[in-house]
Parts: C-alpha cells; sequence; structure tokens
C-alpha cells in the first residue's frame, strides 16, 4: 500500500468525534451580535434515496449567500456540535445547508470497511445537494460556499473543482483524497485549517492541500495551530473561527 493511500486510510476512523464548535466571533453585518437563527428540516432525493438537510438560517435577512456544511464519518447522529457550527455560521448572516450525505448508502457513522466504495455516491450525493440548493428560490445561487470537516473536507475538494457554483471553500483537518480531483479542476479559494499534532488526519495532508492549490495557482490561507489534534481547543478554535466567517464573507457577501 502508498504512502497517500494509507494516509487517506487512516483519516476517517469508525469512533472519530469533533472536538470543535464555532463562536459568533465576527457577524457578516459588521454588528457585534449575532443574528437570530431559524432551523428546518429538509430533504432531496440522490441516488434513488431521500437525503435530509438541516437548514439553518439568519433571521430578518431575506437572500442570504448559501453554505453547504458537510460532517465528518462519525455522521450527525452521535454528535451536536455540528449543527451548534452550522447555527453559528447562520448567525452571521448565511443560510446554512448541513447534508446529512450518509443517509445515501444507510448509515449513521461512515463505515472504515466501506469507505472506498462509498466515497463515489457521497461525492454524487454533494453535486446533488449542490443543484438542490441552486434550485431554491430564495437561495442566492450566484456564490455557494462549502465547509467540509474532515471526510466531509475530503467530499468538497472531490466536487469543487468541477462546479463553478462553489466560490469557497473550508477544509478543517480534512485529508487530500487522492485521484478524484481532476488534472484540469479548478478549486475555488480554499482556507485550510488543521492541526499540527493531528493523529488521525496527519498535518501533511495540509501541506500536500497547499503544494496542490499552488500548483493550481488558486487563492488559499492555511492555517497549522500547534499543540493542537483533530479538532480545536481555547484560542485555537476562537482564531478558526474568526477565519472561517472571515473568509466566507470576503469571497460570498462581498
Amino acid at each position: 500500500m502508498s504512502p497517500s493511500r494509507r494516509t487517506f486510510l487512516v483519516g476517517f476512523p469508525a469512533a472519530f468525534t469533533l472536538p470543535v464548535a464555532f463562536r459568533p466571533a465576527l457577524a457578516l453585518n459588521g454588528e457585534s451580535e449575532p443574528m437570530p437563527v431559524t432551523e428546518s428540516r429538509r430533504s432531496f432525493s440522490s441516488g434513488g434515496r431521500a437525503i435530509a438537510v438541516d437548514v439553518f438560517e439568519p433571521g430578518g435577512q431575506m437572500r442570504a449567500p448559501s453554505v453547504v456544511m458537510l460532517h465528518g464519518a462519525d455522521g450527525l447522529g452521535f454528535n451536536n456540535r455540528y449543527r451548534d457550527g452550522a447555527r453559528e455560521i447562520a448567525a452571521s448572516g448565511f443560510r446554512v445547508n448541513l447534508v446529512h450525505y450518509l443517509d445515501r448508502t444507510g448509515e449513521r457513522r461512515a463505515s472504515f470497511a466501506t469507505l472506498f466504495q462509498n466515497f463515489l455516491p457521497w461525492t454524487e450525493t454533494v453535486r446533488d445537494a449542490l443543484a438542490w440548493v441552486a434550485e431554491r428560490a430564495e437561495a442566492e445561487t450566484a456564490k455557494v460556499g462549502l465547509v467540509g470537516i474532515s471526510l466531509g473536507a475530503a467530499l468538497g475538494l472531490a466536487v469543487s473543482g468541477a462546479d463553478p457554483r462553489i466560490r469557497a471553500l473550508v477544509s478543517f483537518f480534512g485529508p487530500l483524497p487522492q485521484g478524484v480531483i481532476a488534472p484540469e479542476a479548478r478549486l475555488p479559494p480554499t482556507l485550510v485549517l488543521h492541526g499540527a499534532m493531528d493523529p488521525v488526519v496527519p498535518v501533511a495532508n495540509a501541506y500536500a492541500i497547499e503544494s496542490l492549490l499552488r500548483q493550481k495557482d488558486i487563492p488559499y490561507e492555511i492555517k497549522v495551530y500547534p499543540g493542537e489534534g483533530h479538532g480545536f481547543r481555547g484560542q485555537a478554535r476562537e482564531d478558526a473561527t474568526r477565519r472561517v466567517l472571515a473568509f466566507l464573507h470576503r469571497h460570498l457577501a462581498a
């Protein structure tokens, strides 16, 4: 097994959890207080299956920029922090669509044994999610952001190079998926956030993504947090939040 494939394999253990939460450090409209957020459950069809989407919308804002959010391998049945993160982004003025892409394969968490065979169906579901977001009449379809965490970040990289609707990509401690990014792919501006001591997805993945972005002359930002693992705490968490919201604001709302 090659080193790159081994790195990809260790990125998604079944026991993965997300020790990171967003905080409303920056309001999109420049105000210090976050906006009220409304939440709803919707769905679309992908591969003959119903895919649930938790939608978080800023109150009092009719046309907010849209963000597609992709959780990690642990899924949404075991960890409320993904919803906390989506809620915080929405409170800064974005319409966040948290996609239950594991519905495509009938799983509550990603299975290590079937990870590779399921990666393609999941990417198809993410593409269908982007089309669903674009078709919604109330969406600001010209610009869509994608925020991916771990496995979700790998899926985000896989789809972003072929979908011009994605104007900003955020990768939280995600691996660089091997062989799924076409040489001609034009990735959007990308923010890479990673812990230097990540035991799940080694930090070498962040630098590999940076190298790819440089080769393609794609605008990017990267922040590697010393001493942080697969998730951020304290000041690192707050700094990551500020960077994410500022990045989305700059590329989606300007």
